[in-house]
């Protein structure tokens, strides 16, 4: 099994930032892909932005230009950076991320247990 934590959330004020980690821990696996999704009060859960292990990413209209999503291969860690950070972008974040195991080849997915992130003055 392939657990996700996460760290980083908090309380900041319009305009600033924050920065969110996500490492995956288990046995015998590679990450495909990761990424980060967020669910606001009342509202479904929406793609954030996402990154493969070949470094190819890609960004939810809402964040392009803010946002800057990055990994480390060797730590099997995503990053979120979010900058100008505004209102709008008060949720629930969580970490996903779809690996494979190098022994059977098997394919599975994961998420996180979700990290708050509030933008308020």
């Amino acid at each position: 099994q392939v657990q996700l934590v996460e760290s980083g959330g908090g309380l900041v004020q319009p305009g600033g930032s924050l920065r969110l980690s996500c490492a995956a821990s288990g046995s015998r696996f590679s990450i495909n892909a990761m990424g980060w999704y967020r669910q606001a009060p009342g509202k479904q859960r929406e793609l954030v932005a996402t990154i493969t292990s070949g470094g190819s990413t890609n960004y939810a209209d809402s964040v392009r230009g803010r946002f800057t999503i990055s990994g480390d291969n060797a730590k099997s860690t995503v990053y979120l950076q979010m900058n100008s950070l505004k209102p709008e972008d008060t949720a629930v974040y969580y970490c996903n991320a779809v690996y494979r195991y190098r022994t059977n080849l098997n394919q599975g997915t994961a998420w996180g247990q979700g990290t708050q992130v509030t933008v308020s003055s």
